[in-house]
């Protein structure tokens, strides 16, 4: 294997690594702030416990979060040097803004909110878990918008070759920016409250308190309903776009070869998923639905790889101009397929809810530990699809990937560092995840108060709140 292909396999292990955490301290920071709102304006005490809980479980991904953050970032100077002369120009505004403002307001907040419990009015206090979940969601606009200019560059010039920041307000609005910030922010709280649920259906099939995790049921289903909703409209929305300035990425997620009018939706696909003029590998189909999807038409043309690499051949020059097929099909269908198991087990929890059998049914709480697991599958299926829908290009037609690697690094130091982050990720991830589910699973049955005077507890402790 050469650097290129190593540098790429390490930037896509740490991408992948890094993302497994940050949509948890999105969608956990909202479903605290929400607990916490609701023990505000109810004065209820198992709100106020499920803050502390889940509480817990926010900061142990945020933790992990920012240190897997910083390693990501490195790469760009180490192995990617070619690509950050070339982009450094757009990516330092956004990325200045995601460190001075959406950072520092997330690490000030989270402070005050860890140690301001029982300090600080409830009102202010209920602020700060605010602030923490809208700056986590602001860090989240800056480096996405940082993304989807790679997808679909705006708001420049060409000086000297390379592209300088002309309009910031198009980098951080593009409809591509719009689209997919949307659709992590809906993807974020999907993950979160599917954790939450999973969590609280694990303490319930093993006698945990009834009452703060049944209650944590009922606020999470309905955000996962939430999530899953606005995930269908919001993709919908972004499949369009896509459409418009990404059509060789639309094409390879059907393994569609050739440009047809009505288009169909591929159900499953085999073969090799190799150029075949006249044959798109397709052994099962639904008519006119990827016209649906793409165009809103029911006969609408959708563009295929043929077609398209012919069109970017005279464009760009000779070369091949299609990504890996076969990867960007079936993460496609991953995330999709993944989406509609979700949906129906959704269903059956609202179904369960509505006869007063939602924290007994057994078999229900069993898929919902189960379901935690799945947010994490589409996640990272998205996130492939994204990255690898866009090859060859890094930023689109405007540099390939294959000259933004740093011409001076040797597969060996690649192979060094890949395997040193490997080592290094599973260190950190193994830790995170003992700590998280030795956090998920701990006993929280209120103890008897009348046991605490007897033994003579003192009733403030001095201690992190959390």
């Amino acid at each position: 294997m050469t650097a290129l292909d190593l540098a790429r396999i390490q930037f896509g292990t740490t991408t992948i690594f890094h993302f497994f955490f940050v949509p948890v301290s999105i969608g956990l920071a909202f479903f605290v702030a929400v607990c916490q709102t609701l023990h505000h304006r109810t004065g209820k005490d198992v709100y106020a416990r499920q803050v502390q809980f889940f509480g817990k479980l926010f900061l142990i991904s945020f933790a992990v979060g920012v240190v897997t953050g910083i390693i990501q970032e490195f790469q760009f100077g180490m192995n990617w040097s070619q690509y950050s002369r070339f982009v450094g120009d757009i990516f330092g505004a956004p990325l200045a803004m995601e460190g001075l403002a959406a950072f520092f307001l997330e690490s000030t907040f989270i402070g005050l909110w860890i140690f301001g419990r029982d300090r600080l009015s409830p009102r202010l206090h209920l602020m700060t878990i605010w602030l923490v979940s809208g700056g986590t969601a602001l860090s989240a606009w800056f480096i996405i918008a940082a993304n989807s200019w790679m997808q679909h560059p705006v708001g420049y010039k060409m000086e000297g070759g390379k592209p300088k920041l002309d309009d910031i307000g198009q980098v951080l609005f593009s409809s591509t920016t719009l689209w997919a910030y949307a659709h992590v922010l809906l993807a974020a709280l999907l993950t979160g409250s599917l954790l939450a649920l999973s969590v609280a259906a694990w303490q319930l099939r093993n006698r945990g308190d009834r009452a703060l995790f049944g209650s944590a049921v009922k606020v999470a289903l309905p955000m996962v309903c939430v999530g899953l909703i606005g995930s269908f409209v919001i993709g919908d929305g972004l499949m369009r776009n896509m459409v418009r300035y990404q059509p060789m990425k639309v094409a390879a997620a059907e393994a569609m070869f050739d440009t047809e009018a009505p288009a169909p939706f591929s159900l499953f696909a085999t073969g090799d998923f190799t150029r075949n003029p006249g044959h798109t590998n397709r052994d099962l189909k639904v008519p006119h639905v990827l016209s649906l999807l793409a165009t809103h038409s029911w006969n609408g043309e959708v563009q295929g790889i043929n077609d398209l690499n012919a069109k970017y051949q005279k464009q760009y020059g000779p070369g091949e101009y299609a990504p890996f097929v076969a990867v960007v099909y079936w993460s496609f269908r991953v995330m999709v397929y993944t989406w509609g198991a979700l949906a129906a087990f959704a269903a059956l929890g609202l179904l369960l809810w509505r006869r007063g059998k939602l924290e007994t049914s057994r078999w229900w709480l069993k898929l919902a530990i189960l379901a935690g697991v799945t947010p994490f599958l589409i996640n990272t299926a998205g996130w492939v699809m994204t990255e690898m829908g866009r090859q060859p290009w890094i930023v689109q037609g405007l540099l390939k990937t294959s000259d933004a690697v740093s011409p001076r690094v040797s597969t060996g130091q690649v192979v060094t560092t890949l395997v040193g982050f490997v080592a290094l990720f599973t260190v950190i991830g193994g830790i995170a995840l003992w700590l998280f589910l030795r956090e998920a699973r701990h006993d929280v049955t209120p103890p008897d108060p009348d046991d605490e005077a007897a033994a003579g507890a003192p009733e403030d402790t001095l201690s992190l709140a959390y």
